[in-house]
């Protein structure tokens, strides 16, 4: 059942249930808490009187008395009064004689019926019968006190006066119903509004942007699914862009895999069929098939850090390293593996040790990825620098070439999987270097961050706290 269906039976079934226990609660509390004469009580108390005397043939005195003691027995409250036609009384209740004239008896009805409301003025109603063309008549006298609080009478001659009454009373009603209505009905709305948009919420269409003013618990929904749909959206266009780099990865690996597999094929052919001409060229086969064999080897590793990366297998085990020392071995080893390629080395490390809690094994890997990259990016610079120095509760590493630089487009991007810099195939790499420096790098709590001028100086710092929190 739909919610506007749901309302307009609530609003029915509400209107009904209303009435009913507004008018059963009003007949029961008249009963408990508002006793008392009415004038249509009062009436027929008075017909109970006057309807054992006109059966009367002759209105004899023994018989008025004896059925207006009776009468005032049932109803003690009640005076009861039978006057002749000349205004002497022939018996009263309370034992008075008095003879009525026509002041007396205005007197008797003056101020009303304002005396049925709350004046503590005695109410007198008069009634008459005939007999043999005689009028007699009977009045029957009560307190104002003893009428019913609660009663309310009108009386209608037309069914046009009874809705000009009925009309303001009925919209009074309904106002709150028809308030409640439009409420709940501009709520619906918006909820649709809401509920259709997560519909056609998906990765490949466009987000649908919903405006909700008002300050309400709806708006805050509806503003929750904006950030939702904008985050969906942004993850959309990041796993498009995934995928773009993971099929480029795939062609390239493809590509970089079958030229030096082609070169290790005709290597090998020409050594196993004899084809060089000496001893020197067979040792320059050799040297490319072992090259080529290594290059094959490092893209093989590469994949599996691929793997490792997405099983997420890199664990922490962190100890007291010296990385003075750790840093002092990693530069003896690029000092000796630039040696006689034109390269100007710096090295940067203080004289004492410095030392702290890490996970060297990573940390090595970090820093030759950076230094590899420094490399195979800025060798047009002919400068690698590599620096450690420390702060009161840090340690920062630096590697530092001068080649071409990296743009502050690719600066954001640089450390995301499979990112290389203008789709470029340059070197070798398949673009998780330095994504994977930078998960190092979170493990151990710490930052990485990049500055770069062109043919000046690009530098990488690591910083990393110098006690790790437990993982």
């Amino acid at each position: 059942m739909k919610s506007r269906t749901k309302l307009w039976l609530l609003m029915l079934i509400s209107a009904i249930v209303s009435i009913l226990v507004s008018a059963s609660l009003s007949l029961i509390m008249g009963k408990i808490g508002d006793k008392g004469y009415n004038l249509n009580s009062l009436n027929a108390i008075s017909q109970e009187v006057l309807d054992p005397i006109a059966m009367r043939q002759d209105f004899q005195i023994q018989d008025i008395t004896q059925i207006l003691d009776n009468a005032h027995s049932n109803h003690p409250n009640i005076r009861y009064e039978w006057i002749s036609a000349d205004g002497s009384t022939i018996y009263d209740t309370f034992g008075e004689k008095n003879t009525y004239d026509f002041g007396l008896l205005a007197n008797r009805m003056l101020n009303m019926p304002q005396n049925l409301w709350g004046v503590d003025e005695p109410i007198t109603l008069t009634y008459s019968i005939s007999q043999e063309d005689q009028p007699y008549y009977l009045l029957m006298s009560l307190s104002s006190h003893d009428m019913k609080n609660g009663q309310i009478y009108f009386f209608m001659r037309t069914f046009k006066a009874m809705s000009t009454f009925m009309l303001p009373l009925n919209v009074a009603l309904l106002i709150p119903y028809l308030l409640s209505l439009g409420f709940f009905s501009s709520m619906n709305k918006r909820i649709s509004k809401l509920n259709q948009a997560i519909g056609q919420l998906n990765l490949q269409s466009e987000i649908t942007v919903l405006e909700d003013t008002k300050k309400d618990e709806i708006s805050l929904l509806t503003a929750h699914y904006n950030a939702m749909a904008r985050r969906i959206q942004n993850q959309g266009e990041q796993i498009k862009q995934f995928d773009t780099r993971r099929n480029l990865l795939l062609s390239n690996l493809s590509h970089d895999l079958r030229t030096p597999l082609t070169m290790i094929l005709g290597y090998a052919e020409t050594i196993r069929a004899g084809l060089y001409k000496d001893e020197k060229e067979l040792q320059a086969s050799a040297k490319v098939l072992l090259q080529r064999s290594r290059y094959i080897d490092k893209l093989l590793d590469q994949l599996l850090d691929i793997t490792r990366h997405d099983e997420g297998n890199l664990k922490l085990h962190v100890e007291v390293h010296n990385v003075s020392e750790m840093m002092r071995k990693i530069a003896a080893d690029y000092l000796m593996f630039l040696e006689g390629q034109n390269f100007t080395v710096e090295v940067n490390i203080p004289d004492e040790d410095i030392q702290s809690w890490i996970d060297a094994s990573l940390i090595e890997r970090a820093l030759r990825n950076l230094l590899d990259n420094a490399i195979r990016y800025g060798s047009e610079g002919h400068y690698l620098e590599i620096g450690l120095s420390e702060k009161v509760d840090t340690i920062l590493m630096m590697v530092i070439d001068k080649g071409r630089g990296i743009s502050l487009q690719d600066q954001e991007h640089v450390f995301e999987r499979f990112y290389r810099i203008d789709g470029s195939r340059k070197g070798e790499g398949l673009g998780i270097g330095l994504s994977i420096v930078k998960e190092i790098t979170s493990l151990h709590d710490g930052s990485i961050s990049l500055t770069s001028a062109p043919f000046e100086k690009t530098v990488f710092e690591i910083q990393l706290p110098k006690i790790q929190r437990e993982h």
